[in-house]
């Protein structure tokens, strides 16, 4: 069986969803309480057992570079005064050295093309996983496993040749904002569309930011076919490659929040601080002054 021991985090995109924010900072570097949205993302990866991480990233983005990598200045401040708590925050969950890369998207070319700009960081014999950082899950409490270690348990189950991706039900009128799947039997996918019209949509299962992926994806985003919005779409090739390749899916049992539109990500800043025993109570004081 091929392991899947690395992540790859398209995180190219421009973020115009929020500008005048991200003119200078990386949409991915918005922060939930006080942690970035990428650093949820890497250590959701790291929980399920994930040992490689590989960042695609564009222009100005050197922000998450920087975060992902020590700040020598700040961190001896920080003992020299003692603060063992705001010390471990700032580097106590860095990876090790070398588990980490950065490749450059050099042009927004779309969910694929990102993802193709990593083909030279994973062997040819390798699953891999694919997180879309501002698709967030909140982990329910007392839950051992996270919903990607989950996945990964689904795909060990698997033939070697199948992929795996996360759905969540949506409601039918929003399915031209999604990859749409359709299916047969448990678990199989048959067939996938990019946004489709309400009456094109095969069903209300979306594609929603955890894939794992067989590496002879590679061959199907390299024909470099436009799609959906004159991108380079993801879907597309998985529906190309599903009628040779076993796809399944597993359907998401954790909260999830769409922080790629301000909506949903002031929603997780909301659900994550309330969900926080340190601040809960302020927090539901603060809501409840303006509501």
């Amino acid at each position: 069986m091929r392991r899947v021991k690395t992540a790859v985090f398209p995180v190219g995109g421009l973020g115009t969803r929020f500008l005048p924010a991200t003119k200078s900072m990386p949409k991915e570097m918005l922060p939930i309480a006080n942690k970035p949205i990428i650093q949820y993302a890497y250590e959701e990866a790291k929980a399920a057992g994930i040992e490689k991480f590989i960042f695609v990233t564009g222009r100005n983005k050197n922000a998450i570079n920087n975060h992902f990598d020590h700040a020598y200045e700040l961190e001896s401040k920080l003992d020299e005064k003692n603060k063992s708590q705001e010390l471990n925050e700032v580097m106590g969950w860095l990876p090790q050295a070398g588990q980490v890369a950065f490749v450059r998207q050099q042009k927004p070319l779309g969910l694929g093309h990102s993802i193709w700009c990593a083909r030279n960081f994973i062997a040819h014999d390798e699953a891999f996983i694919v997180i879309l950082a501002d698709e967030m899950m909140m982990q329910s409490r007392g839950s051992k496993k996270n919903f990607l270690g989950e996945m990964i348990d689904l795909y060990y189950k698997k033939e070697e040749s199948a992929s795996v991706v996360a759905v969540d039900e949506i409601k039918m009128k929003d399915s031209n904002k999604y990859g749409i799947i359709k299916i047969a039997g448990e678990e199989k996918i048959v067939d996938m569309i990019e946004k489709p019209k309400l009456e094109n949509a095969p069903s209300n299962l979306a594609i929603t930011g955890r894939y794992i992926l067989q590496p002879e994806i590679f061959e199907y985003l390299s024909k470099f076919e436009i799609g959906s919005g004159g991108e380079i779409q993801l879907t597309d090739a998985m529906k190309a490659m599903c009628k040779n390749f076993p796809y399944y899916y597993k359907k998401i049992d954790e909260v999830r929040f769409d922080c790629g539109n301000v909506l949903g990500y002031l929603e997780a800043n909301i659900a994550f601080a309330i969900n926080n025993d340190m601040v809960r109570d302020e927090v539901k004081k603060i809501l409840k002054k303006y509501l």
